[in-house]
């Protein structure tokens, strides 16, 4: 097995990192510290598997070793079929271990910013616009993520155009990112009056939240504007020029803040928006280039991909990406996207397992 080769350096590596963690010295660099805590708990699950793989294989060598002494044919019995389970549990702890091998996403670990886009349908998409904004604020609840909201422009009847929220909490991305691109829905408007079912789509866009260390930007190469900010923000918020739109002029890309009282705040929550929008134009262009490495990927792609329809008729959701069909539609809709995203998880991890065999 190719990859335990591998495993070794990474054993080596976590011992390392427990006997620095327990020095006086370690402890109070706070810094440090920290950093060999975060490198102690990616690498635990590593050195957790390897141990089970050890111990299965010293399984397999002790079963093999008695049988060849054993001459009851009922021990004997008893021998084979632990050594069966050994060797199947071999075969299982090397998939896993492959899995657990596979180069991280460096933005894995990143709070994320989501835009919501009304699409073709006008009301009726700006209606299933706010409900994706519910689902993902209530999925980030059930995840124990914190959502905040940072910019949304309404259409009068709930709905709506454009909504931009960022989600605060745990790997927040290594879930999320699978949610970028079309969503489309099928169903019949409170509008119609014929019973006629319609489609309407959504355009969601997941991007990392940005540090300054990720994109630097030349303040010269920006420009911000204040204006008064409109909808549910009380009294305060609606009677003074608290909102900021920001300008980047070499992209093009304006982000608009509308969310706190304080102008200074909306200008630091919009940089950061700002940021996480040039990163994210980045990571964009960089996969268009690596169109192989793209395709050991899922959904982390094309921006114009229809990746998901919700049928209210028939109660279903599909995510076409994977060919995956839940008919809970209701659930997802509450936020309980597990299954799906799940399923997305693993259809990655089994397309860059692929990819590494055959490059391998």
């Amino acid at each position: 097995m190719e990859v335990l080769d591998r495993l070794q350096d990474v054993v080596g590596r976590y011992e390392v990192i427990m006997g620095e963690l327990g020095q006086p010295d370690v402890a109070n660099d706070t810094n440090r510290y920290t950093k060999l805590m975060k490198e102690q708990a990616e690498l635990a699950p590593i050195v957790e598997k390897y141990r089970e793989y050890e111990k299965a294989q010293e399984t397999v060598e002790d079963s093999l070793s008695m049988l060849e002494e054993e001459t009851d044919e009922e021990m004997r019995q008893m021998l084979k079929e632990e050594l069966n389970d050994a060797k199947a549990a071999i075969e299982q702890v090397e998939q896993d271990l492959k899995v657990l091998l596979l180069p991280k996403d460096p933005n894995d670990d990143k709070n994320v910013f989501v835009e919501i886009r009304a699409g073709a349908g006008g009301d009726e998409a700006a209606l299933f616009a706010a409900e994706l904004a519910r689902m993902y604020q209530s999925y980030a609840t059930k995840n124990h993520w914190k959502p905040q909201t940072i910019s949304f422009s309404e259409n009068g009847i709930g709905g709506f155009k454009e909504i931009v929220f960022m989600i605060n909490g745990n790997s927040v991305y290594s879930k999320m990112k699978y949610e970028s691109g079309v969503h489309r829905v099928q169903r019949v408007p409170a509008t119609e009056s014929q019973g006629r079912i319609h489609t309407s789509t959504v355009t969601v866009a997941i991007m990392p939240e940005a540090e300054d260390v990720d994109v630097d930007i030349d303040m010269n190469d920006v420009r911000i504007d204040v204006f008064r900010a409109s909808g549910n923000g009380g009294q305060c918020v609606n009677t003074t020029d608290s909102a900021v739109r920001i300008t980047h002029i070499p992209t093009g890309i304006v982000v608009s803040c509308q969310d706190e009282k304080s102008q200074i705040k909306n200008k630091e929550k919009g940089m950061k928006v700002l940021r996480s929008r040039i990163l994210d134009m980045r990571m964009q262009e960089k996969q268009s280039k690596e169109a192989a490495e793209r395709k050991s990927q899922v959904g982390t792609g094309d921006r114009a991909e229809k990746i998901r329809t919700y049928n209210f008729p028939q109660g279903r959701c599909t995510d076409h990406r994977i060919k995956y069909t839940s008919h809970r539609l209701d659930a997802i809709l509450s936020g309980e996207l597990d299954e799906i995203i799940d399923a997305l998880i693993a259809a990655d991890q089994a397309a860059k397992l692929s990819q590494m065999n055959d490059e391998g």
